[in-house]
């Protein structure tokens, strides 16, 4: 059996998202609670300007937003994965209320500092870090399997549509009221969400007889499953050469806006908007685009598309040129940024779903961090324009240099779970902390296919340690050369029995492949052996 005969059809169209009531109301309100962020970004961005006209100062504002989440995304993930993540998401929008309205008292009253807008974004940051991959993790619970990629895609529009109207309303009251208010509507945005999170009433877990992991535990299975999987390190390899270069736009537009193009809040809440809007329009042209030239070739038309923009800017110094530049940007990012996430999507299981996606979150935030430090740096020693040019020749020069790395790897893969693996056979009880366990695997093979076999076993390996080993190898005998022995390590009892939960039915159809080479009429024989247990002496 072939990987391709059980690829997902990727033309399968199911319902609409939006006929699930539960992800109408969440989108709804997580629409409504992005106008209240991109609000408060645009208020710290300007606000940061009025007290400290620095770029490195400017630069930092973004620094603090994406630094937290490249700090606590991993382990954010892991929590998601183990603990009710309704409860988390609840439990954090309810602090960032706090934070936000507590800034929005600061700024009312005259208190702010550049020091203490560095830390009250440094909060808000994390506590988006916190929830980050559990929102991307409930979209599956939310909809059918068949409208999974409806809902991503939606999800995308959703934020731009925020990204469309908050920029411009920050704008506006920032100009008509004051600076406060962006800051207030943002805490207000974050109780709707609360509201919205007490009203939702997921399905009940089934549950998993195993006990749950333990945090460290599963970060490092998330890693370790980031390390063997071909296709997520592709797309992470991808999203780094794209994000550190593009990161150079938000870190440095409100210092265009003010020093560049000598505009207000006005004008910068209108780039914001044509950025959001230009990520709208962009997405419904989306789907055509990709049919038609793929993911690798999308991503690389929005990564010229990013770079024409910084050029643009950088040249030249007209209001008219820099909106219509910003819409470029917000079609460009969308492009690139649904073309990434679909691709992390693809590529994870259910269970490692939230620490992947953290994973990709962290190399996303991560890039963008490091490059508004790495481009406010540059501004300041060189000027605004050169870095503006600068970042836009690097993003070029990173299309061929990250070519081999194909986005979308997992996509013919179907990763659902295979349950296809026996119960070991045991002679007494274990128990689930015993450890370090290891499983052993005889074949016999003729000596035509050893190589093809070995090939073939190479994938398997892979699988294995993506499961849960963390060692893996295979032995020839020397006695019998048709005669070989695999073996894999797992730390513990317990996370063996994971490892046949995890098994998707793409692995077995590669482990079926593999025994094909296997000669005789038995399967191959599969033995398990546990680390003696000294510390039980009866």
């Amino acid at each position: 059996m072939t990987q391709a005969a059980t690829a997902r059809p990727q033309d399968e169209k199911g319902p609409s998202p939006f006929a699930s009531r539960n992800f109408t109301v969440l989108w709804v309100a997580t629409v409504l609670s992005n106008v209240g962020t991109w609000m408060h970004d645009v208020g710290a961005g300007w606000l940061m300007t009025s007290m400290s006209p620095s770029p490195m100062m400017v630069a930092m504002v973004q620094t603090a937003t994406s630094l937290p989440v490249f700090l606590l995304s991993l382990p954010a993930g892991a929590l998601a994965d183990i603990v009710d993540r309704r409860r988390l998401l609840l439990l954090v929008q309810v602090g960032l209320c706090a934070v936000a309205a507590a800034l929005a008292w600061l700024v009312w009253a005259g208190l702010a500092t550049p020091v203490a807008l560095l830390l009250f974004t440094l909060a808000m940051g994390t506590g988006t870090a916190l929830i980050a991959p559990a929102w991307q993790a409930i979209v599956p619970s939310l909809v059918p399997r068949a409208s999974l990629q409806q809902a991503i895609a939606i999800n995308s529009v959703g934020v731009n549509i925020s990204r469309a109207i908050g920029p411009a309303l920050a704008g506006f009251l920032i100009t008509a009221v004051g600076l406060a208010v962006p800051f207030a509507v943002n805490a207000i945005s974050f109780l709707i969400v609360a509201v919205a999170l007490l009203w939702w009433k997921p399905a009940t877990d089934r549950g998993n007889s195993l006990p749950p992991e333990q945090l460290w535990g599963a970060m490092a299975a998330g890693l370790r499953y980031a390390r063997n999987s071909s296709a997520l390190k592709a797309t992470l390899v991808r999203a780094v050469a794209f994000f550190v270069f593009a990161s150079a736009f938000w870190a440095l537009l409100p210092l265009v806006v003010r020093t560049v193009l000598r505009g207000g809040a006005e004008l910068y809440g209108i780039m914001l908007g044509s950025v959001g809007l230009g990520a709208v329009l962009g997405a419904f042209l989306l789907p055509r685009i990709r049919k038609a030239c793929g993911a690798d070739r999308l991503v690389m038309l929005g990564t010229c598309g990013i770079a024409v923009t910084l050029a643009v800017v950088a040249l030249v110094p007209v209001p008219a040129a820099a909106i219509a530049a910003s819409l470029l940007a917000g079609a460009s990012w969308i492009a690139v940024l649904s073309s990434l996430n679909v691709s992390a999507q693809t590529a994870l299981p259910d269970w490692v779903r939230a620490r992947g996606l953290s994973i990709f979150v962290t190399v996303f935030f991560g890039s963008m961090s490091a490059g508004s430090l790495l481009w406010g740096q540059a501004a300041s020693l060189f000027g605004i324009p050169q870095a503006l040019l600068a970042a836009a020749i690097c993003a070029l020069l990173a299309i061929p240099l990250t070519w081999r790395w194909k986005l979308q790897l997992g996509a013919q893969l179907d990763l659902a779970p295979s349950m296809h693996w026996p119960a070991p056979v045991l002679s007494t009880g274990v128990r689930h902390d015993r450890g370090p366990v290891m499983v052993t695997v005889e074949y016999r093979v003729d000596a035509a296919s050893r190589e093809a076999f070995l090939d073939a076993m190479d994938k398997v390996g892979e699988q294995r340690r993506r499961d849960g080993a963390y060692a893996w190898g295979i032995f020839e005998h020397t006695g019998e050369p048709a005669h070989y022995i695999e073996y894999f390590l797992v730390a513990s009892w317990v996370e063996h029995l994971r490892q046949h939960d995890r098994v998707t039915v793409s692995d077995q159809d590669q482990q079926v492949s593999v025994r094909h080479f296997h000669q005789g009429d038995a399967p191959p024989v599969v033995r398990h052996y546990l680390a003696p247990d000294r510390a039980r002496k009866e």
